[in-house]
């Protein structure tokens, strides 16, 4: 099988693969000040809030940069310099979470746990009850390293029963997993635009509860990544403080448009979620197994441990599915090996049938027969 007749379709989380239409929105240039421009930029805000509900209580900042940029924004913008973030941890970004705070200054505390067990609200609770001094809680909604989902709502109303202020990475499941503002309670939530809203990379967007941002003027110790500074001139103005990415903000637009046209988060989800079961039938079918039990697994990207067969290579696996049309992602955990695949994209479950077909043929002519996780056959030696 190959795909040479097109671009390869992108099993990661972001960059992901487009639409046509998507991609046809970027072909016109803008120009940063104009009016036409600024009223994109002002429906891209007001198409992103109503995903989730928050254009009564929350403002929506869209900032330049990849999602790291808008996470770190919004931890400097929203915490004091005296503040002090309780971050919580079950996989890489959690971990670039707890770095980011600690270079820009603010104290924080950290909560690890292994990358298959999700925090849990009691862990949170009794984590907020033993040290008062915790002013915000950090917490990785679905952790791209693996795809773990952690219990965003039930955290999210233990924290604010404490009086505290959450800050959510949802960077993998914004536009894809149910969230409410009007009933999940969180000061600020980040997402981007080359994820589930299914536009190309160099966007991020914060939402940010407006009574809590009215308040944060002088925190940020950053020019470029100041909310506060992003937000009030934005409203004043209808502009970007420092050049957008045009092209970048128009394409999301058209994406939304799309996002709304197949039936919203919902049927976005419902989407994914096909992808997602073709894609673990698939995996059942050649014998290889996910890093995470069902229960915990979000539809987003899923972690696939490696085969034990000395004959199975990443660099050479990743070449020859990529030879066939689809791009894999190497893993990101350092006691195990694996490999991710990402459920996310403008494709459906015949693309995902494919790129089985794909896996299935590259391990065969590498001559792959043991797909037994390596890990559990180095526990077994």
């Amino acid at each position: 099988m190959s795909n040479h007749d097109r671009d390869p379709i992108l099993l990661t989380p972001g960059p992901l693969t487009t639409s046509l239409a998507t991609k046809a929105a970027m072909l016109r240039d803008w120009g940063s000040w104009d009016a036409s421009f600024n009223g994109v930029t002002a429906q891209v805000r007001a198409k992103l809030a109503a995903i989730i509900h928050s254009q009564d209580s929350h403002v929506c900042v869209p900032m330049q940069g990849s999602g790291t940029f808008s996470v770190e924004a919004a931890v400097n913008t929203l915490v004091p310099r005296d503040g002090h973030l309780l971050v919580l941890i079950n996989g890489a970004y959690g971990k670039r979470l707890a770095r980011l705070t600690a270079m820009m200054g603010r104290r924080s505390t950290t909560f690890e746990t292994a990358d298959d067990v999700p925090t849990t609200a009691a862990d949170v609770d009794g984590l907020l009850a033993k040290d008062p001094s915790i002013t915000h809680v950090g917490l990785i909604h679905c952790e791209t390293s693996t795809g773990i989902e952690n219990p965003l709502r039930e955290i999210a109303e233990v924290v604010a029963g404490h009086g505290k202020s959450l800050i959510v990475d949802a960077m993998s499941s914004f536009g894809a997993l149910p969230i409410d503002a009007r009933t999940t309670p969180f000061d600020a939530l980040v997402a981007a635009s080359g994820k589930c809203v299914e536009g190309p990379p160099g966007m991020g967007v914060v939402f940010v509860r407006k009574s809590t941002l009215e308040r944060c003027g002088g925190n940020s110790t950053s020019l470029a990544l100041d909310l506060h500074d992003q937000w009030t001139y934005m409203e004043k103005t209808t502009q970007w403080r420092f050049t957008p990415p045009t092209h970048i903000v128009v394409a999301l637009n058209a994406a939304l448009d799309q996002h709304a046209s197949e039936g919203g988060q919902p049927a976005r989800l419902a989407r994914y979620r096909a992808n997602f079961e073709m894609l673990m039938s698939g995996l059942r079918e050649l014998g290889l197994r996910p890093f995470l039990p069902p229960a915990i697994q979000a539809p987003i990207i899923v972690t696939v441990h490696a085969p034990a067969d000395p004959k199975y290579l990443f660099a050479e696996f990743y070449d020859r599915v990529r030879a066939k049309g689809f791009v894999l992602y190497p893993g990101k955990l350092t006691q195990v090996e694996t490999f991710r695949v990402g459920c996310i994209g403008a494709i459906g479950p015949g693309e995902m049938r494919h790129a089985v077909n794909a896996m299935r043929d590259a391990l065969a002519e590498m001559g792959v027969r043991d797909v037994t996780p390596a890990g559990a056959a180095r526990a077994a030696a």
